[in-house]
């Protein structure tokens, strides 16, 4: 169980740093969106375009990016939607055995298979090395890789967390333990 849980917390890590790194994204996107809103109405006035399609794409992009790498470190923290009429009042073994259930059940097949019905495209994108369509448009390959790796890493969060859960379940983990922090 050690090496299982020195594992859960090899992918927490992992996990950790790209969602404070996605921080950064965050920022870089809302400076993004205000030149393009600020290049816009200025451009108009003194008749000069000051923004781009390529400038709106990387704002879209970035917003891509942290809803796609955001997914595992929102997992991570607990901090994924969840229905909590019956939850709640549950024991902490009770919540493991769900969030066991429902990470093996639901999370870790479904991005199995958002990985399996994406690797296509994103290698047909990769083949054609596709585009925009719009007039100064970025390309579209590297934004589509995403979705899988965005995947992997909640794939491999949902691992880390059937881990913990499993066990907080048979009593090797205590419940307080179970969010271990990052070793950053």
């Amino acid at each position: 169980m050690q090496i299982l849980l020195r594992l859960s917390r090899i992918i927490d890590n992992l996990n950790e740093l790209i969602g404070r790194l996605t921080y950064g994204l965050v920022i870089l996107m809302v400076l993004v969106g205000v030149w393009n809103v600020i290049g816009r109405y200025l451009g108009r006035s003194i008749g000069q375009n000051l923004t781009s399609n390529a400038l709106i794409e990387i704002q879209w992009y970035i917003f891509d990016l942290v809803f796609l790498l955001g997914g595992a470190y929102s997992l991570k923290h607990n901090e994924h939607v969840r229905v909590d009429i019956f939850y709640t009042k549950w024991s902490p073994k009770r919540k493991a055995l769900a969030n066991l259930i429902g990470t093996i059940l639901f999370l870790i097949p479904f991005s199995i298979i958002v990985v399996i019905v994406s690797w296509g495209a994103v290698l047909n994108s990769w083949a054609i090395l596709e585009s925009s369509p719009d007039p100064g448009g970025l390309p579209r390959y590297p934004i589509k890789t995403m979705i899988i790796v965005s995947f992997v890493l909640l794939f491999l969060q949902g691992i880390s967390e059937a881990i913990k859960n499993f066990a907080v379940f048979t009593g090797k983990l205590a419940p307080d333990q179970e969010s271990h922090e990052s070793e950053f």
